[in-house]
């Protein structure tokens, strides 16, 4: 099962050798000073955002490895049933988001807990976690963009312009 671990400076999602090549990756490693928020969900889909890029999904029983979103990309270590350390970070980091399932409830108040006392920067506004940015929000605009559409066909097979 993966870890949450502190390492000098820096978080460590480190993961057991299956879930290494379920995620098709090592240990993920990000700086103490990018953690902004660290909740505890007991819900593991709640943290499941965005679409798999890279890993293992296997509905209902397994998601690991890293999944995209309008606001970045998220790293999770997920599975049904149990409660999930969620580490939000700033955009300076490779991900915005560290999702990990530990096995009960004590185990995950006390991984929250020593993340939030050890980095340097926590964001106590709010106990929850921040919804993913949408794509409108996070480009500056106010309106949304239209998609770019497939060229029509007319009947004589040439494209419309």
């Amino acid at each position: 099962m993966a870890r949450i671990l502190i390492d000098g400076d820096d978080v460590v999602v480190h993961l057991s050798w299956w879930q290494r090549v379920a995620a098709r990756r090592g240990d993920v490693r990000v700086p103490l000073t990018a953690v902004c928020r660290v909740t505890v969900d007991a819900d593991w889909w709640r943290a499941l955002r965005g679409v798999r890029q890279r890993g293992t999904w296997i509905p209902g029983g397994l998601s690991i490895g890293t999944r995209g979103h309008p606001g970045g990309t998220d790293f999770v270590a997920l599975r049904p049933g149990r409660p999930v350390v969620v580490v939000e970070l700033r955009p300076s980091a490779p991900f915005r988001l560290l999702a990990v399932s530990v096995p009960d409830d004590d185990e995950a108040r006390a991984t929250a807990q020593r993340l939030s006392r050890t980095a340097p920067r926590i964001d106590t506004s709010t106990r929850y976690r921040q919804p993913v940015p949408v794509a409108e929000e996070t480009t500056g605009g106010s309106t949304p963009r239209a998609l770019p559409m497939a060229a029509e066909k007319r009947p004589d097979g040439r494209h419309a312009h």
